[in-house]
């Protein structure tokens, strides 16, 4: 069994939903959690208290060890705080579950700067406010595992979302990089694309009673999306810089992949009819690669061309 002894999580947007299943699955596999959510409606308005603090008090009726975190991941003081809640509790940090989000549905040529700024300061700012004083302790003691919940929405697109799903994807760029300079620290760093029943399903898929009827929310249960998350989350965990979908049950990773593409004489000056003629080549999915870092991708058209970088 995947065992959590010793540890300690945080869990931000643990109030509600995903978050709060996810806190307490880490708890019953015996973390110590620090259950963050600022307590605001699903369009980030708002703030209450006892939001986190009903999570706290269920997971210690079971028998686990939590403390409530009502700060904003929003700012770098609420993402500060937040870490400091957990080493003044605890005394160390081990895995960052980043869950806290908003939503909201609205055409993309009705899209405020307002709009879009609160979403991503909310997901992707968020990420970044609390994964740096995060990483910073993970790297001092040698070891960390990033989750960061981030969303299909974002790495395929989803009508009516331009903002969040720009948050989202902002999320897998964050994690790439926190999963490469944290390797030689012991820091692993992966994301989940969950898709599970909750306030922001309400909004995307329409009426629940009518996708109960037909079965389709028993198929989407959020608990389906857990196991994922609290794998990623623990020592069992030896993955890192990759993307994992959660859906009704079915577990994937998803990539970004590279295809063979067209090279053009070397020397030659290729143009955008050179494009036109060889599109087939240029637009094909196979054969494919999924580069480590952008230098792999550059070091390894370098290497057609008979040029060794870094050999």
């Amino acid at each position: 069994m995947i065992d959590f002894h010793g540890q300690v999580a945080i869990v931000t947007g643990a109030g509600r939903g995903l978050g709060r299943l996810y806190a307490l699955e880490l708890a019953r596999r015996g973390a110590s959690v620090v259950v963050n959510d600022l307590g605001g409606t699903m369009h980030g308005e708002g703030a209450d208290s006892t939001v986190a603090d009903q999570v706290v008090a269920e997971i210690q009726s079971a028998g686990g060890t939590a403390v409530a975190s009502h700060d904003s991941v929003a700012s770098p003081e609420g993402g500060a705080a937040i870490v400091q809640t957990a080493l003044d509790t605890f005394g160390r940090l081990d895995a960052v579950i980043s869950n806290a989000g908003i939503f909201n549905s609205i055409a993309f040529e009705e899209l405020s700067a307002d709009d879009w700024r609160r979403m991503l300061g909310v997901h992707l700012d968020g990420g970044f406010y609390l994964s740096q004083p995060a990483y910073r302790v993970m790297k001092a003691q040698g070891y960390g595992r990033f989750v960061f919940v981030s969303s299909s929405g974002g790495m395929f697109g989803q009508p009516w979302e331009a903002h969040y799903a720009a948050a989202k994807a902002g999320l897998v760029g964050l994690c790439n990089v926190i999963a490469i300079e944290g390797a030689e620290h012991g820091i692993l760093a992966n994301t989940v694309l969950p898709f599970g029943f909750s306030r922001m399903v309400t909004e995307t898929v329409g009426d629940p009673e009518v996708l109960e009827r037909i079965g389709f929310l028993e198929l989407i249960k959020p608990e389906l999306v857990v196991p994922m998350v609290i794998f990623l989350a623990s020592r069992a965990c030896e993955l890192s810089h990759q993307n994992f979908s959660a859906c009704a049950g079915r577990f994937a990773r998803v990539f970004v992949g590279l295809g063979q593409g067209w090279l053009a004489d070397a020397d030659g000056a290729p143009s955008a009819d050179d494009i036109a003629a060889h599109l087939s080549a240029v637009t094909a999915t196979e054969p494919f690669t999924v580069p480590g870092s952008i230098f792999e991708e550059v070091f390894g058209v370098c290497a057609q061309r008979g040029v060794e970088i870094g050999a």
